[in-house]
């Protein structure tokens, strides 16, 4: 089996496929419009964090979600710990609207529950828990082509993906840094 098949073959966890289209729901590159901006597809991203699939999101809490999709951006596109530190602290602030408990109703487990608040939020913020706590949030990462800023989930084993699509943005990077190393060869 080939590397790349393999690595497609892992599992992305729902949590952080879910996070995965929230992200992504923002405007990116060309042919990426904000996905929140009606009721129809706002609604499709945001029923796993706990919209119900019943009800269009109310506008109020498309701004909120809006505001949280960005400070999440902000934090994925930090080069390191202490430039994520700052989105990490409005994170924490815009989750001090939503109150949460710990649930030990399952013998030998704890979870956190939500009892007050948006749900939405509270959804968006438990699932960042979520990932946060079991190591997975580093592998949301943005493709490292400028031009597009898609965001995946690394499934390498190294953790050292680049784009999210080899084909679509990793080949146009390398053919780029070929002809501009060829270009700056001399006799060239």
């Amino acid at each position: 089996m080939a590397r790349e098949d393999s690595d497609s073959a892992r599992r992305i966890p729902a949590t952080a496929a879910a996070m995965v289209d929230l992200l992504n729901s923002r405007p990116h590159g060309p042919g990426f419009p904000d996905t929140l901006q009606t009721p129809e597809t706002a609604g499709a991203v945001l029923r796993p964090f706990g919209q119900p699939a019943a009800e269009a999101p109310a506008p109020q809490r498309i701004a909120k979600i809006r505001g949280l999709r960005t400070i999440l951006m902000d934090i994925a596109s930090a080069p390191d710990s202490a430039g994520a530190a700052p989105g990490w602290a409005q994170l924490a602030e815009r989750a001090s609207a939503v109150t949460l408990r710990q649930d030990f109703s399952e013998p030998g487990a704890v979870r956190l529950r939500q009892v007050g608040g948006d749900p939405v939020v509270g959804g968006i913020t438990l699932a960042v828990a979520e990932l946060v706590s079991d190591g997975t949030w580093p592998r949301l990462r943005i493709c490292a082509n400028e031009l597009c800023g898609h965001v995946f989930y690394d499934t390498t084993r190294s953790r050292t993906q680049r784009w999210h699509s080899y084909e679509v943005c990793g080949n146009k990077s390398n053919v780029a840094a070929y002809r501009a190393r060829k270009k700056a060869r001399p006799g060239s």
